[in-house]
Formats: structure tokens, sequence, C-alpha cells
């Protein structure tokens, strides 16, 4: 996994082992944000609800977004991480509290 354009373009994403998290495809991802590009990135903020990776809130904020909210308890460490490794820590909120799980 990588992100695939913008600021932090191909920097690598960990992924969980023994997770059955399904991070979302590049190829997906480079779909959907080409279709959001019409409407522009920039200055919005991005919520991704079972983040995993985070793969989505990252490459929203690399591509211009200002700023990104991960909610997942699973993986929030995982996903603070991939946000270091991106360079993006100083955009993107993590929440991770253990009653948001129905």
């Amino acid at each position: 996994m990588r992100i695939i354009a913008g600021t932090a373009k191909g920097h690598t994403i960990k992924a969980p082992k023994g997770h059955a998290t399904r991070p979302t495809q590049d190829r997906v991802r480079e779909s959907m944000f080409n279709i959001l590009s019409n409407y522009g990135l920039f200055n919005a903020t991005v919520l991704d609800f079972f983040s995993g990776t985070g793969a989505l809130a990252l490459e929203a904020l690399s591509r211009g977004a200002c700023g990104a909210v991960c909610v997942d308890v699973a993986t929030a460490k995982l996903i603070k991480e991939n946000a270091v490794h991106c360079h993006l820590e100083d955009r993107v909120e993590v929440w991770s509290h253990p009653l948001m799980v129905a």
C-alpha cells in the first residue's frame, strides 16, 4: 500500500497483521479522488470512520485537505505511525475511544 499522489506520494503504509482489515485498494482510492478533485479538497476536513490503515484520510491530506479525523479502536496506533511516516501527523486526529464500539 502506498500514497498515490500529492505531498506524500510514494510513501508506503503499514497494514495490521492478523486483522480482518482490508485497506482500500490504490486503484479505488485513485478513482475516488479523481472524481473528488472536480469539487476540490483544499481546505476540506475529512472524516474517515473505521479507518483501518488511515490510507483514505492520509491520501486526502496528501492531496490538499487541511485536516482529517480517523476513527478506529483497533488500529489507532498504526494510523498514527502511518501519519508520522508520511509527515502528515500535524493534520490528522485519531479517535480510538473504546465506548465508540457498538
